[in-house]
Protein backbone atom coordinates (compact mmCIF):
# COMPACT_ATOMS: atom_id res chain seq x y z
CA UNK A 1 0.00 0.00 0.00
CA UNK A 2 1.42 3.23 -0.63
CA UNK A 3 2.01 6.08 1.21
CA UNK A 4 -1.13 8.43 1.04
CA UNK A 5 1.75 11.24 0.61
CA UNK A 6 2.92 9.57 -2.52
CA UNK A 7 1.33 10.17 -6.28
CA UNK A 8 1.25 7.94 -9.47
CA UNK A 9 1.84 10.38 -11.93
CA UNK A 10 2.44 8.87 -15.99
CA UNK A 11 4.97 10.35 -17.21
CA UNK A 12 4.98 10.37 -21.72
CA UNK A 13 8.52 11.41 -23.02
CA UNK A 14 10.51 10.39 -26.12
CA UNK A 15 12.34 7.04 -25.82
CA UNK A 16 16.16 8.12 -26.73
CA UNK A 17 15.66 11.74 -24.13
CA UNK A 18 14.65 8.76 -21.53
CA UNK A 19 17.21 6.50 -21.82
CA UNK A 20 19.86 9.23 -21.80
CA UNK A 21 17.61 10.59 -18.60
CA UNK A 22 18.63 6.84 -17.33
CA UNK A 23 21.73 6.67 -18.09
CA UNK A 24 22.34 9.90 -16.29
CA UNK A 25 20.10 9.02 -13.06
CA UNK A 26 22.39 5.69 -13.00
CA UNK A 27 25.72 7.65 -13.01
CA UNK A 28 24.16 9.71 -10.07
CA UNK A 29 23.85 6.55 -8.08
CA UNK A 30 19.15 6.98 -8.22
CA UNK A 31 16.70 5.36 -10.35
CA UNK A 32 14.77 7.44 -12.78
CA UNK A 33 12.13 8.11 -10.42
CA UNK A 34 14.30 9.40 -7.89
CA UNK A 35 16.18 11.60 -10.49
CA UNK A 36 12.52 13.09 -11.47
CA UNK A 37 12.02 13.50 -7.94
CA UNK A 38 15.24 15.75 -7.58
CA UNK A 39 14.63 17.80 -10.38
CA UNK A 40 11.05 19.01 -9.24
CA UNK A 41 12.45 19.96 -5.83
CA UNK A 42 14.98 21.56 -7.21
CA UNK A 43 12.31 23.64 -9.70
CA UNK A 44 10.22 24.19 -7.01
CA UNK A 45 12.80 25.93 -4.78
CA UNK A 46 13.97 27.96 -7.29
CA UNK A 47 10.20 29.27 -8.31
CA UNK A 48 9.52 29.72 -4.50
CA UNK A 49 12.82 31.51 -4.08
CA UNK A 50 11.59 33.98 -6.72
CA UNK A 51 8.18 34.01 -6.11
CA UNK A 52 7.84 33.36 -2.31
CA UNK A 53 6.23 30.24 -1.13
CA UNK A 54 3.66 28.22 -2.88
CA UNK A 55 0.68 27.50 -0.11
CA UNK A 56 -1.06 24.58 -1.44
CA UNK A 57 -4.10 24.68 1.05
CA UNK A 58 -4.74 28.31 -0.68
CA UNK A 59 -4.46 26.91 -3.99
CA UNK A 60 -6.97 23.93 -3.79
CA UNK A 61 -9.47 26.19 -1.96
CA UNK A 62 -8.78 28.79 -4.81
CA UNK A 63 -9.52 26.13 -8.08
CA UNK A 64 -12.12 24.32 -6.02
Amino acid sequence: MLDDKLLRYTLRVDRLLFQKFRYIAELEGRSANKEIEQYLKKRVAEYEQENGKIEIEKQIKEIG
